[in-house]
């Protein structure tokens, strides 16, 4: 075996392990104490690029998913509204049907006008207070519809519309508005009749709209936490650290950390050994 003083072959050698354990080591205890495999771009560069792609996706998918979320909510609330104008057209054709009966007086026909005229007037009160954000639900022509934005991308794939308005006492029927029907006399009241069933119609088809319209956003709430839930467990396995795998990397590496320190601390008193040489000539 050959000695040497003015170079520790052996020392550099111990020392290149060492380094390169202690890297590994630091390495794994970086991934465990952080939670993640990929902490820099040095550590994967296309994961990192791939990383950054799908937590995007994710964040962009919790976004639309909260836009769907309140689509139906505002939907809703168009509809609850809509859903009292229904009540109250329930009641405009009772009093028609009563007011269109020869056996009336006039006393009993001014009776039916007064509440027939307030029930008209509650229902452009109640389609002019719906509101959702400071947005009117049924008051105003309708056939306007709003888009929402449910999909992380662009195009008509990635919205879903939602009509509303046309549901007030001026809208509700397009022949005539509700608030010139009178349930004054016999002949009057007979005309309500028909108009006010074409109001019932109207708004039957109104929240119709309404309904499939929900329908539409819960389905889409529904496949977007499916592909949110999809994207994050490919997030998962790109960046997250296996702690199982990296617990037992970690006990290894400090196994062989630890027999590198002891084996470099043998290979440096080498020269000693060729200075002992020495002496003893």
């Amino acid at each position: 075996m050959s000695l040497f003083v003015q170079t520790n072959v052996s020392s550099l050698v111990a020392q290149e392990n060492f380094s390169t354990a202690q890297t590994k080591l630091n390495k794994t205890m970086e991934q465990l104490s952080s939670g993640y495999k990929i902490n820099s771009a040095a550590d994967d560069a296309a994961g990192v690029g791939i990383a950054s792609r799908l937590s995007a996706q994710v964040a962009a998918y919790s976004s639309a998913s909260q836009n769907a979320n309140n689509a139906i909510s505002m939907t809703q609330t168009a509809d609850d509204g809509a859903s009292q104008i229904s009540d109250i057209l329930t009641r405009l054709s009772q009093l028609a049907v009563e007011g269109s009966d020869g056996t009336m007086s006039a006393s009993d026909s001014a009776n039916l006008q007064q509440e027939f005229a307030a029930q008209v007037q509650e229902i452009s009160n109640i389609a002019s207070n719906t509101t959702f954000n400071g947005i009117n639900l049924l008051s105003g022509a309708g056939g306007v519809a709003t888009a929402f934005q449910v999909g992380i991308s662009t195009g008509a794939a990635n919205k879903v519309s939602v009509t509303f308005g046309g549901a007030d006492a001026t809208d509700l029927v397009a022949a005539g508005s509700l608030a010139a029907v009178s349930v004054s006399t016999a002949a009057d009241a007979a005309n309500a009749i028909t108009v006010i069933n074409t109001a019932i119609q109207n708004l039957s088809s109104i929240r119709a709209g309404f309904g499939a319209g929900m329908d539409a956003l819960q389905d889409t709430v529904s496949n977007l936490s499916s592909m949110s839930t999809n994207t994050s467990a490919a997030l998962s396995n790109v960046q997250d650290v296996d702690v199982a795998s990296a617990t037992a990397s970690l006990a290894q590496e400090q196994v062989v950390s630890q027999a590198g320190e002891a084996i470099l601390a043998q290979a440096n008193q080498q020269p000693q050994l060729a200075v002992s040489l020495i002496h003893g000539q």
